[in-house]
This record gives C-alpha cells, sequence and structure tokens, in this order.
C-alpha cells in the first residue's frame, strides 16, 4: 500500500491507505454496549476528517492526544453522508519518518515576516501621528505571537498566522474603497482595520506552531472586544491620545461584530465603523467559501457550512 500524499477532498469511499495525519481533536465515548473507542479529528494542511478508531485501550486513551502527528492505516467509509476515516493501525510519528509538522498544519499562504513587514508599512500611512504611535505600540506589545496567532479557533483564518493574513487582507480592500468613499478618515480606518482583532493574541491559547484549540482564561471571560477595548484605552493613556479619537477607535472595535449576539453591545455610529464591520464579515465569508470550495470537486456542492447560516456553496464545472 502507498503512502497517500493527496488532499483529504481526493479521498474515495472505500479505498484503503496508509497517511500521515496530525491530530487536531480526540475524544473517548463509548458505544451502547459500553465498547470503547477514539473519536478523533484528523487533518493535513488540506483540511480535516473525523475517524474512528474502535475497541481502544486506556493505554490509546493516554497516547493519542490532540496536536501530535500519527501514521495511519485505514479505509475511507461513509457516516451520515460524509466521509469518515476506518482506523485499522496507528502510531505515532517516529523521527525517522522524516515528517515535517508544517505540512500537517493550516498556514497562511505568505510568509509571516512579510506580512509583518507589510503591517507595519500600513501603519506609517496613517497621518494623524498620535494614532500611527498608538497603533504601531500596540503591535509592539503583541510580540511573537502577532506572527503565528491563528485569528480564531474554528472557522476562518484559523490557521498558523491567519491573524496577520486576515489583517492584511482588510486593509488591502480597505484602502481601495478609500478611494470610492473618499469622505471617510483613512487613519481611523487603518487603525481599526489593525485593531480590530488584534486581542485575540491575548484571547486564543495558541502554541508557536500557531495551533489553537481553546481560549484563554482571560479570553472565555472578557473576549477579544473588551480585551482590545482595555489596551486602546491603555495605550491612549501612555502617549496622550486625546479622549475624542481614543473613544472612536474603541467604538470601532466595540460595534464591529454589528449585534449583541454576537458581541457587540452598540451598532456602528460612524461610518468608519460600519466600513470596518463590512470588511471583516466580507474578508471572513470569502475565506470560508474559498476553503470549502478547495474541499470538494468540480460540479459538486459542499456540505451545508455553519459558518455561512448553512448555506451549501457550489464549485461550477469550470472553476479552477
Amino acid at each position: 500500500m502507498k503512502m497517500c500524499k493527496r488532499k483529504l477532498s481526493e479521498f474515495k469511499i472505500s479505498e484503503t491507505f496508509t497517511a500521515f495525519f496530525l491530530i487536531r481533536k480526540v475524544e473517548a465515548k463509548a458505544t451502547g454496549g459500553g465498547n470503547k473507542y477514539l473519536d478523533i479529528l484528523l487533518g493535513d494542511s488540506t483540511g480535516e476528517i473525523a475517524a474512528r478508531m474502535w475497541d481502544c485501550t486506556p493505554e490509546d486513551e493516554i497516547r493519542y492526544v490532540s496536536n501530535i502527528l500519527v501514521k495511519v492505516k485505514g479505509s475511507v467509509v461513509e457516516w451520515q453522508g460524509k466521509k469518515q476515516i476506518k482506523i485499522d493501525k496507528i502510531r505515532p510519528v517516529l523521527e525517522e519518518d522524516g515528517v515535517n509538522i508544517k505540512e500537517f498544519i493550516p498556514v497562511a499562504p505568505r510568509e509571516p515576516e512579510e506580512m509583518y513587514a507589510e503591517l507595519y508599512e500600513y501603519t506609517i500611512k496613517i497621518g494623524n501621528k498620535k494614532i500611527r504611535e498608538l497603533v504601531q505600540l500596540i503591535i509592539a506589545e503583541s510580540g511573537e505571537r502577532l506572527l503565528t496567532c491563528p485569528a480564531a479557533v474554528m472557522n476562518h483564518h484559523a490557521l498558523r498566522s491567519g491573524l496577520l493574513y486576515h489583517t492584511l487582507t482588510m486593509l488591502q480592500a480597505g484602502e481601495r474603497l478609500l478611494e470610492v468613499y473618499s469622505f471617510l478618515d483613512k487613519d481611523l480606518v487603518f487603525a481599526g482595520i489593525i485593531l480590530h482583532d488584534i486581542a485575540k493574541t491575548d484571547e486564543i491559547n495558541a502554541n508557536q506552531l500557531g495551533l489553537a484549540s481553546e481560549y484563554t482564561v482571560e479570553g472565555q471571560l472578557l473576549g477579544h472586544i473588551v480585551q482590545g477595548i482595555k489596551r486602546i484605552e491603555k495605550a491612549s493613556r501612555s502617549i496622550g491620545l486625546d479622549v475624542e479619537t481614543s473613544i472612536l477607535l474603541e467604538h470601532m472595535i466595540l460595534s464591529h461584530h454589528y449585534e449583541p449576539e454576537f458581541g457587540s453591545p452598540k451598532r456602528p455610529m460612524i461610518p468608519e465603523a460600519e466600513l470596518l464591520h463590512y470588511l471583516d464579515i466580507l474578508d471572513a465569508r470569502m475565506f470560508d467559501m474559498q476553503k470549502a470550495l478547495s474541499e470538494v470537486q468540480n460540479g459538486e456542492f459542499t456540505d451545508k457550512l455553519w459558518a455561512l447560516n448553512n448555506r451549501k456553496i457550489y464549485k461550477r464545472e469550470s472553476q479552477e
């Protein structure tokens, strides 16, 4: 049996294979008859797939945990209309396997150092000296975490350096829209985009590889919106930013989720905040759609996507 090096979307029902994967999530469960099994989410840089390891032992429950690489021999089966892996054999990856973990984690399509440099270039485009100083201070306070932090634990930009990538694509889109809506304050737009999610470096409990499976205690109790406002307030006092500008930036962070059920107690009350919200949601949805389409064949529909109100997305026959 050949080692499998294909996209997960290319796996076919009934085929058998041997391949390397990263365990994204794992949970010990029991059948109705009381037999233990492991419910595992396996992944590589192209996506993820559910897997089952039947008749597991107590030692298996200890050995197989999240964020480790494993070698799997198994078969692809169908369960409730979706592809799933039935694990026949599994073991942790050995050094002699020569596996590079970066091939098994989702990563942004650009190098983090390159994106960080571009992000800093955008701060220089901020004309107001105090706003520029505030943004650069908060970026500096984020430190090395900003290079690898994902933008989410699940859904949009949940990949290594995803926060940087999400921020930059929003800045690029925002810069072009400023040419259309020339009455907007460029400094507020750029600063709002850069700062709207930057507190996710404190909210998300990510390791050095940019892998995250949970939120920090503070992230769960406060969330990145409140954390972000606190950082702006603290930095504003430190550099002497005027009160109104500080409040406007805080309002942009506070309102960018738009609805109370999504964490925003206020809707946007300035046009720059309105633009920020729609840039954020547009970028998130385009990412989720692109990712979902990459996992199906031409002429097929994706599964229903929770992040898109349980919509299916169609991949046209001619799409590359």
